[in-house]
């Protein structure tokens, strides 16, 4: 153990003073490593009390057919749209799915996450990493993995797959702007989450494209309650005319807020979310939002993943380009109009 965590191959290799291809040698019983060597190598294992046989078993796991997801443990929409687009893909190709859960989001949360994925022998992993403290614990995955990432700025390290969070704000924000909306208010996410940073992007720049001002951000935590209070000040303020929420869960709550302060959406106030939730078309009104499409999120992630795996190389010799994004849809529903004035 270093310091409370597990150590990993990495950890290995700098005690040895080898690289981590030669621990992954030793412990593939490769012939091609000398005696003086290995010997440096085990004793390095036995030192930091490294789970040998489990890393061996998990290395030669490309063989078999079940493949690890690392997610949050939440009930939000988007990672559990995304759980349910990977497993699908997967059963789609044959793969089984175990799924390990991330009770911490730091560093040694996501390291003991995958070394429960690792003991399974899994052939590959996914890592729903929205938020930026799981995406810098990926630079610790063990050498030999072969490893996807979901939403996640990995930097070019591990393939990432993701929707273009950017491009979703902007074409809803566009749409307000189209409806002759000259301000544009926006509720955001939790501010460490990925997802959160790339809206806010998009938001702000679609303003700016339009010569528009930019409100201060208001912020959330993805719950219809956190829409329901920030929906409350937007209702006192008496001069918005358009909102831009971060995803639909905190737009109902904004929908509720200005229906009890006699607010009409949308003759007074229209309203975009994100996501495109089951409920949103039986919402009142109807909301209008940005789809995403989790299961071409699964598809990508498998694809990506199963190429890693069968190719036998999952730490190319040169940086990968990214995959392209997830190009997201606004679907247009009875939550936004004309702005007063101009309809």
């Amino acid at each position: 153990m270093l310091h409370g965590r597990a150590a990993v191959i990495t950890d290995v290799a700098r005690l040895a003073g080898v690289s981590h291809q030669t621990v992954s040698r030793v412990l593939n019983d490769h012939p091609n490593v000398s005696d003086g060597t290995r010997e440096r190598v085990l004793d390095a294992i036995r030192q930091l009390d490294y789970r040998r046989n489990a890393m061996a078993r998990g290395l030669a796991g490309r063989r078999s057919h079940v493949v690890g997801v690392v997610t949050l443990a939440t009930i939000l929409y988007g990672p559990a749209a995304t759980l349910r687009g990977i497993e699908r893909a997967a059963l789609a190709e044959g793969y089984g799915v175990s799924i390990s859960t991330l009770e911490r989001i730091d560093h040694n949360g996501v390291l003991l996450a995958l070394g429960a994925l690792v003991d399974q022998s899994v052939a590959g992993v996914v890592v729903i990493a929205p938020q930026g403290a799981v995406a810098q614990a990926l630079h610790s995955l063990p050498a030999g993995m072969a490893a996807v990432a979901v939403e996640a700025d990995m930097d070019g390290a591990i393939p990432t797959i993701s929707v273009d969070q950017t491009a979703g704000a902007r074409i809803a924000v566009e749409h307000l702007i189209q409806l002759s909306h000259r301000e544009v208010w926006h509720l955001a996410g939790p501010p460490d989450w990925l997802e959160t940073q790339g809206r806010i992007q998009g938001w702000r720049a679609a303003l700016e494209d339009a010569g528009l001002r930019a409100p201060d951000v208001m912020t959330g935590d993805w719950s219809a309650r956190s829409g329901y209070a920030a929906g409350l000040e937007l209702a006192a303020r008496g001069d918005v005319t358009a909102v831009f929420a971060g995803n639909d869960q905190m737009a109902l709550g904004v929908l509720r807020a200005f229906r009890e302060r006699g607010i009409r959406v949308p003759e007074d106030v229209s309203v975009v979310g994100f996501d495109d939730i089951p409920e949103a078309t039986y919402l009142c009104p109807p909301l209008t939002t940005v789809r995403q499409d989790f299961d071409e999120i699964g598809r990508r992630c498998i694809a990506t993943l199963l190429r890693l795996i069968e190719a036998d190389s999952p730490e190319p010799p040169h940086r990968p380009e990214p995959p392209p994004a997830v190009a997201p849809t606004l679907i247009i529903r009875s939550s936004t109009a004309a702005a007063a004035g101009n309809g």
